[in-house]
């Protein structure tokens, strides 16, 4: 259907008269008729009757008169949903109940007014694809994975470094203790079945085990995180990594212990990425508020794979 027609044959009505609805809408008189004509060709009614005084809507004019307003109604939200400034800010995190959701909402929090459609996209690939076809217009990852390179017009800037601790049960050997160094963890195994070959978490990981000789077992089913708590709390011998900001909660009974890590403490690099031409406003207002809090990185005091250290030299 023709919306152009469509809306002179609701600009005609509100107008009263053709002559009125040609003025507002910049055409000749007889444009007007020739639109609302070739509409009640298409749609094979008469929705005007012609009197002496103008024109008056028929019973068919009547009805079709809402249905016509929703068309109007239904495109403008169609074109403001993809216009900057109007459609929600996309964002990408890895989970909704991780550290960087929690910078997304503290966001919002400052910003009220900004809309944000919240997703989740499983791997960096994948997520950095939909950034540059401008399916999302955002997305929080480790830059880069090893043998990677961002693509052409694509910009990324860290945003934040997420302390890792040990996860033990009672009975494990460090669940006394009040902080370890990865050193201490040669040898060890740390249980991670959520780890997916391919990922950046995983290529995260696999580093960090390379680097302070400790196995990441990626073994058995991943059933959830109740799951992992669960084997974690009756286990002397498994541990597994969190974030320092992971929201966990788990039966008293489970007494399970988060052990920082230091000397030095191996974090997680989030960064932001984005493609370098989006002219949405509110990724320029996100971009300064995690940018701004965003302290820097010290030399010695923490860990992070080198990929990720030649990644903050380039983009800083």
């Amino acid at each position: 259907m023709d919306l152009t027609a469509v809306r002179t044959f609701v600009t005609a009505v509100d107008a009263g008269q053709f002559q009125e609805a040609a003025a507002e809408l910049s055409i000749t008189p007889q444009a007007v008729s020739k639109r609302i004509a070739v509409l009640e060709k298409d749609l094979g009614v008469q929705l005007f009757s012609r009197v002496a005084r103008g024109a008056r809507l028929t019973i068919d004019g009547q009805a079709f008169l809402p249905y016509a307003r929703a068309l109007l109604q239904a495109e403008e939200q169609a074109a403001a949903s993809v216009r900057p400034g109007s459609r929600a800010l996309r964002v990408d995190v890895i989970g909704r109940r991780l550290s960087v959701a929690g910078l997304l909402r503290d966001f919002h929090r400052a910003h009220p007014e900004t809309d944000l459609d919240v997703v989740t996209l499983l791997d960096s690939d994948t997520a950095i694809a939909a950034v540059r076809s401008g399916m999302i217009d955002a997305t929080f990852r480790a830059v880069t994975m090893p043998g990677h390179r961002l693509p052409d017009g694509i910009e990324a800037t860290p945003v934040f470094d997420e302390p890792l601790h040990l996860f033990t049960g009672p009975t494990h050997e460090f669940a006394a203790a009040r902080a370890i160094t990865p050193d201490q963890l040669t040898g060890r195994r740390i249980w991670m079945p959520g780890n997916m070959p391919g990922t950046e978490w995983s290529a995260y990981y696999d580093e960090l085990a390379a680097t302070f000789g400790l196995t990441i077992d990626t073994v058995g089913p991943n059933f959830g995180i109740e799951h992992l708590l669960d084997t974690i709390a009756d286990s002397s011998t498994l541990a597994t990594f969190i974030s320092e900001q992971t929201p966990l909660a788990w039966p008293v009974g489970h007494d399970l212990r988060r052990i920082p890590l230091r000397d030095p403490t191996p974090v997680y690099p989030h960064s932001l990425i984005w493609r370098a031409d989006n002219p949405h406003p509110a990724l320029a207002a996100l971009r300064h508020h995690l940018t701004s809090a965003y302290p820097g990185r010290p030399d010695n005091s923490v860990w992070t794979p080198k990929w990720t250290q030649h990644a903050q030299l380039a983009h800083t």
